[in-house]
Parts: structure tokens; C-alpha cells; sequence
């Protein structure tokens, strides 16, 4: 019954969009009806389309003759069984999002949003979070969650999940994206003051809010923790010591929880990008927004929602495929060090 609708229902598209056949020799020209459009086609290559499209015909009305007739009404409740039991078992369910007040976090809470995900939105800046979660309501009807979360307080981060509402609790899908850089000073030349809050948010919040997160996945056999590292935590460069160094825990504490995890059901993943256009620069400058724009000057730099499409893609293979690292960088960036400027 359905099939065969989809059949007329494509005659009469075809009907519609070709009003007129004009044949001219070895061409035919094809008239849009009601349309100010017309193409003009080989004979030959007109024949083999129609030809094509009878065969197709032919087949769908093959297959609608050998299936049993049902009534629409119950044949649209069947498929709308099918669609929903389909879109439940790979659907992408509660999201929460670190620093997701902003850059690539909110990109982040944009893009799941748009593939259906309800959020948990963390940040310490709850005013940009409800103006995030009113976007997110308006263009994609998606529900939020806020918290308010400094990831640097242990006690803060396990209070924070352990007070969830019941309808929230389970979290499919971990995005560690809270983190900072601090100065491009020497080591000699270093303030321990912002070691301390790189460390603090970089390693040690990751890991709070992964400790706190992980046991409900474990417990449901199911989830999806995807860290946001950088090409810091591949290579190295001068006056980044210490945040390379963070960036190289993230890359190993995601390698060691991919190992403590195996046979759980719960998958770990990392995506490394490299220069990326947010407010990253501004606050390793301290606010020195002309400095910062000289980091991008002459160069197309990532965008924010660059790096979120590889996050979603990450946690939306099926349940058996683990996208272990994605390293993502401009065209024009080779290295850490290395990037071509107009």
C-alpha cells in the first residue's frame, strides 16, 4: 500500500516537473511545467532515463503486488513504530558539556542539539548558559540542563551529577571541553600561580567530572566520554612547557580510561584540534584581544563548530566502533609551530 503510493506519488513528481517532450533531431528538450525552466537533453540519454525510471517502476509494482494489503492507517503505525524504535536505539540521548559557555563547548551543545540530544550545560558563567539554552530551545526544541560548575572543585563536581534530577541523571555522552591556556612565558619565566589553573582545569577538573560521570555509565553498560585535547598533546613548543604538558595528560588519561573501561560497553574517545578561532587567545593573553588576533592574522583558523562535527561524529558510530583520536587542524597548519600566512 505504501509502495505503491511512493510509486504514483513519483509519477505524478515526474509529471508535474516535465510538462512538454520536445523532440529535435538528436536532442530533446525537456519543459518544466508551470516553470519558466527548460533542459535540453541528448535523444540517446532521454531514452536510457526513461527507460531506467520504467524499470524502476516495474519493480516497486512487482513488490507492491506480492505484499499483503493493509489499511493505511495501520500501515503508517507500523512505520512509525519502526522509525521510532530506530531513532531510540541510535539516537543521541543526554549530553552533558563542559565549558559550554562558550567556543567550542557551545559548539558542542549546538551540534548535539541539532542531532536531537537533550544537554546538561556546565560553566562557570550561568548568564551565557541560559541564553545558550534559550537558542538551543527556539532553533532545535531541545531541552537543557544547567549548571553552574567551576570543574577545579572536586566536591562541587560530584555534588553537581549527584544532585541531578532523576530525568537527568543518565549521561550518554561526557564532553570534557573545560580548559585553558595561560601565558607563553619560559619555564624560569612562569607564573606557578597560573601552572596551578591550568593544571587545576586542564588535568584535574577532566578528571573530576570523568570520575564523577563514568560509574553511571558503567553501571547502564553504555556511554560515551570524548575528551578535547590539542596538537599540544602531540608536540611541543617554546613558551607552552606547561600547557603542552596538560595536554599530554589529557592524551594519556584518555588512553589509560579507554583501558580501564574495555569490556564495559562505555567508549572513550579524543579530538586534538589544532588552531581554532575562540576566546582561547584572549584569555592566554589576559585580555590582550590585538594580540590575540595577530595568532590568526593571514590565516583561515578552525572554527568552533569545525571541532564539533568531529565530536559528533565520534558519538554517533554504532555501538560497536570506537574513534579512539582525532587530530583536526587548519589546511593552512602543518605543526604546533608551523602555519603558512597570506
Amino acid at each position: 500500500m505504501i509502495i505503491r503510493m511512493g510509486a504514483r506519488e513519483a509519477r505524478q513528481k515526474l509529471s508535474e516537473l516535465v510538462g512538454r517532450v520536445h523532440y529535435g533531431g538528436d536532442t530533446v528538450i525537456l519543459e518544466s511545467s508551470g516553470k519558466p525552466m527548460a533542459a535540453v537533453v541528448p535523444l540517446e540519454m532521454y531514452d536510457r532515463m526513461m527507460a531506467e525510471r520504467e524499470a524502476r517502476f516495474r519493480v516497486i509494482d512487482e513488490i507492491h503486488a506480492k505484499m499483503p494489503q493493509v489499511p493505511v492507517e495501520e500501515a503508517e503505525a507500523d512505520i512509525a513504530e519502526a522509525i521510532a524504535a530506530v531513532r531510540k536505539r541510535n539516537a543521541v540521548r543526554t549530553v552533558l558539556v563542559t565549558g559550554a559557555s562558550a567556543g567550542i563547548g557551545a559548539a558542542c551543545a549546538r551540534a548535539f542539539a541539532g542531532a536531537g540530544g537533550r544537554l546538561v550545560l556546565a560553566a562557570r558563567r550561568t548568564d551565557r548558559l541560559e541564553e545558550l539554552a534559550a537558542e538551543l530551545r527556539d532553533e532545535h526544541g531541545a531541552e537543557s540542563h544547567l549548571l553552574e560548575l567551576d570543574v577545579r572543585d572536586a566536591d562541587a563536581v560530584s555534588a553537581a551529577v549527584d544532585g541531578l534530577p532523576a530525568e537527568w541523571t543518565e549521561i550518554d555522552v561526557l564532553v570534557n571541553n573545560a580548559g585553558l591556556g595561560r601565558g607563553l612565558e619560559r619555564v624560569q619565566e612562569g607564573s606557578p600561580a597560573e601552572w596551578d589553573e591550568m593544571v587545576d582545569t586542564n588535568v584535574k577538573g577532566l578528571l573530576y567530572v570523568t570520575r564523577a560521570v563514568v560509574p553511571g555509565m558503567v553501571a547502564r553498560g553504555r556511554g560515551h566520554v570524548v575528551n578535547i585535547g590539542s596538537v599540544a598533546g602531540h608536540e611541543v613548543y617554546p613558551g607552552g612547557a606547561v600547557y603542552c604538558a596538560t595536554k599530554h595528560a589529557v592524551d594519556a588519561i584518555t588512553k589509560g580510561l579507554r583501558m580501564d573501561l574495555l569490556g564495559t560497553g562505555v567508549r572513550v574517545s579524543t579530538v586534538d584540534p589544532g588552531m581554532v578561532e575562540t576566546e582561547f587567545s584572549v584569555v592566554r593573553f589576559r585580555g590582550d584581544r590585538e594580540r590575540a588576533d595577530r595568532v590568526y592574522a593571514g590565516m583561515t583558523p578552525l572554527a568552533p563548530n569545525d571541532v564539533a562535527d568531529a565530536v559528533l561524529w565520534c558519538a554517533t558510530r554504532p555501538p560497536h566502533v570506537n574513534i579512539d583520536e582525532i587530530v583536526v587542524k587548519p589546511t593552512a597548519q602543518a605543526s604546533a609551530t608551523l602555519v603558512h600566512r597570506d
